[in-house]
This record gives structure tokens, C-alpha cells and sequence, in this order.
């Protein structure tokens, strides 16, 4: 099964790095968009600002993104790619882990992945990147995350893996949105939350 998305090209840099230095250029410009689009929203971010959070010059911003979108797409498409590798390596074990242990991998994915979640939400609410790489990341982190349940329940059934998929990563999304939380509020809220997934997966055992 291909967990990757089938169009890279929408989010691909104009030319690629070869050298290093390069490879670092455009490491400091996602991060330096990453950073503003969370600040100041997609609209209002312009390419000056993204040089210049960057330390770098216009010209080689839009050598490498000739437009805002394309520095968006990038970003989508890292989170996309970051997300659908750890599924594919949570499908591969899947089978060996308690039903608890499916739970605590789940909230540790998410957990691992929230440094980059911050900047996705802001370009969903402001519709920046490509609607494309949106949706084909949507259906193949259903479908990954499907196939790690049967994986992890034997006898569940196709139709209700992919019911629970949806859910199960709506429910995920709730660790960034308590990541504003104060802390205290926080860690009642996770504690919820992983009581919640580890109920969830012991009853949906029980009844396949």
C-alpha cells in the first residue's frame, strides 16, 4: 500500500537543493513561514517577511518557492509525510502491541508531531496550500490509520476500521487544541483523553 502522496510536485521547492547549504536555505525558510503564518495568519505574511525571518535574500526565496503557496504546499506536505510515515511504522507493529500499548503509540505520535500541527491548522482555517494535497492526505491517513486498527483487532471489520479512522484522528487533534491550555488543565485533559482511547479500543475488541 502507498502511504505517499501521489503529488509531490505541488509542494516541491522550484529547483531542488544539491548542496547543503542549500538543503539549509530552505529549512530556515519553512521554518521562518512556519513561524509567521502562526503569528500573523497566511494572508497577512508576505515573502519580504519570510526572507527576512529567514536571513536570506529575496531572490533565493523565490529561487526555490516562486510563490506563497508553494512555501504552504511545503509545509502541508511535510506534516502530510511526517504523519503517514508514523503510521506505516505503527501498521508494522500493530499486531505485536496490546490494545494499551496501540493507545499510548497513538498519543505518542501525535504528541511528536504537534511542533508542526500549529502551523497546518493556520493555513486550514485561512485555506492557504493546495486543496488537493489537503484532501489526498486526508483520505491516505484514514486509510493508514484504518489499517492499523485491523491490524491491531482481529476480526474488526473493514467498515468499522474506517468509521473508527475518522474519529480516531479527529479525536488525536484534540492534543493541539489543549496544548493552549495551562498546564495543570493540560494534564487532566490528556489524562481524559488517553482514558478515553484505551476504553475505546477494549470495547471495540470486545464486540468485533
Amino acid at each position: 500500500m502507498n502511504d505517499h502522496l501521489t503529488s509531490p510536485q505541488l509542494a516541491a521547492p522550484s529547483i531542488e537543493p544539491r548542496q547543503e547549504r542549500g538543503r539549509q536555505r530552505v529549512a530556515a525558510i519553512l521554518q521562518a513561514a512556519a513561524a509567521l503564518f502562526v503569528e500573523k495568519g497566511f494572508d497577512k505574511t508576505t515573502m519580504t517577511e519570510i526572507a527576512a525571518r529567514a536571513e536570506t535574500a529575496i531572490g533565493s526565496l523565490y529561487r526555490f518557492f516562486p510563490t506563497k503557496g508553494a512555501v504552504a504546499d511545503a509545509l502541508l506536505l511535510r506534516y502530510a509525510q511526517s504523519t503517514l510515515q508514523g503510521l506505516t511504522a505503527l501498521e508494522q507493529q500493530a499486531s505485536q502491541l496490546t490494545l494499551d500499548g496501540l493507545a499510548e503509540a497513538l498519543l505518542d505520535l501525535r504528541q511528536g508531531l504537534l511542533d508542526q500541527r500549529g502551523v497546518v491548522l493556520a493555513l486550514v482555517e485561512a485555506r492557504g496550500g493546495s486543496q488537493d494535497i489537503r484532501q489526498e492526505f486526508r483520505d491516505l491517513s484514514r486509510a493508514a490509520m484504518s489499517r492499523v486498527l485491523q491490524q491491531a483487532i482481529p476480526g474488526l471489520s473493514v467498515a468499522r476500521s474506517d468509521a473508527m479512522a475518522v474519529l480516531m484522528l479527529h479525536v488525536l487533534k484534540g492534543m493541539t487544541i489543549v496544548s493552549e491550555e495551562s498546564p495543570a488543565l493540560r494534564h487532566m485533559v490528556l489524562a481524559e483523553l488517553r482514558t478515553l482511547l484505551h476504553l475505546w479500543l477494549h470495547s471495540a475488541a470486545t464486540s468485533a
